[in-house]
């Protein structure tokens, strides 16, 4: 996230909406200033799994649950447990399939003693 963060916006779709903390961000200009407002970080992926979500509650889209817990630092500082949560979407284009984020939700586990 802290060095590719333009790169990050590729996958998401124009109106793509990222919660962080409980900070909304919507549309790829927004994506990208927030991506690039960024501290240097490391990140390490504990958990992942994934589920499809049932077509009537995306208008047939077909569609992907992401669900990671994750540790991340900011520029050497104190480690941070955090879960993050996305939706993954089937866009089609001519050649194949493109899977775009939708909606990202980002949330520290342990912010209150930090």
């Amino acid at each position: 996230m802290d060095r590719r963060g333009r790169a990050l916006t590729r996958l998401h779709l124009d109106k793509a909406t990222l919660t962080w903390n409980g900070n909304v961000v919507t549309g790829l200009e927004a994506l990208i200033n927030f991506f690039e407002m960024l501290l240097s970080s490391e990140f390490q992926l504990s958990m992942l799994d994934c589920k499809p979500v049932h077509e009537q509650a995306t208008q047939a889209q077909t569609t992907v649950l992401v669900v990671t817990s994750e540790t991340m630092k900011f520029d050497g500082n104190k480690q941070h447990y955090f879960n993050k949560n996305f939706l993954l979407t089937a866009q089609p284009t001519p050649n194949k399939i493109m899977w775009k984020t939708t909606s990202d939700c980002f949330c520290f586990q342990d912010w209150a003693s930090s």
